[in-house]
């Protein structure tokens, strides 16, 4: 059993230590917004945050998260209002197929935490790993400058 603290819920979870946490989350504790791309840490659609970073989930055994803090898109929002790169995903008609926005989104959230002014180069290199087949690259840049400035406004 490993606990673990996921959408700021404390879960207790029965598994074998080598599987991955995607699996874990969605076969184990139903939250499917995280997804299966590549299953080899590659093409992030299965970006999550561990403890406040962007990891893969596909590629990071449960036995190694012990105690840790899990955040999936299922945790951004709260039941009153999205976080603000949502509300700029939709904004900006970022996702055709929308398989991998989960990933982009939760990978802009860490972006926006680390460096709440990224420039275009600073969104293409963090968001490089992150790969959308449908191409909408120039709307996610968009979208993560909008959600960059909403995020700013905010007051403190």
């Amino acid at each position: 059993m490993v606990k673990l603290v996921v959408n700021g819920k404390p879960v207790t979870v029965t598994a074998e230590p080598d599987t991955p946490l995607l699996w874990v989350l969605r076969d184990k504790l139903g939250l499917t917004g995280t997804k299966f791309g590549c299953g080899i840490a590659q093409c992030g659609a299965c970006t999550v945050h561990v403890d406040g970073q962007a990891r893969r989930s596909c590629a990071m055994p449960i036995a190694d998260l012990a105690g840790k803090r899990i955040t999936t898109i299922e945790g951004l929002a709260t039941p009153a209002q999205l976080h603000a790169v949502q509300e700029a995903w939709i904004a900006e008609n970022v996702p055709q197929c929308g398989y991998c926005q989960a990933g982009q989104i939760m990978s802009t959230v860490a972006l926006l935490a680390a460096n709440p002014s990224p420039t275009d180069e600073d969104i293409d290199s963090a968001l490089s790993a992150n790969l959308c087949r449908c191409g909408t690259y120039p709307r996610i840049r968009r979208a993560v400058q909008r959600a960059a400035t909403a995020l700013r406004d905010v007051p403190k």
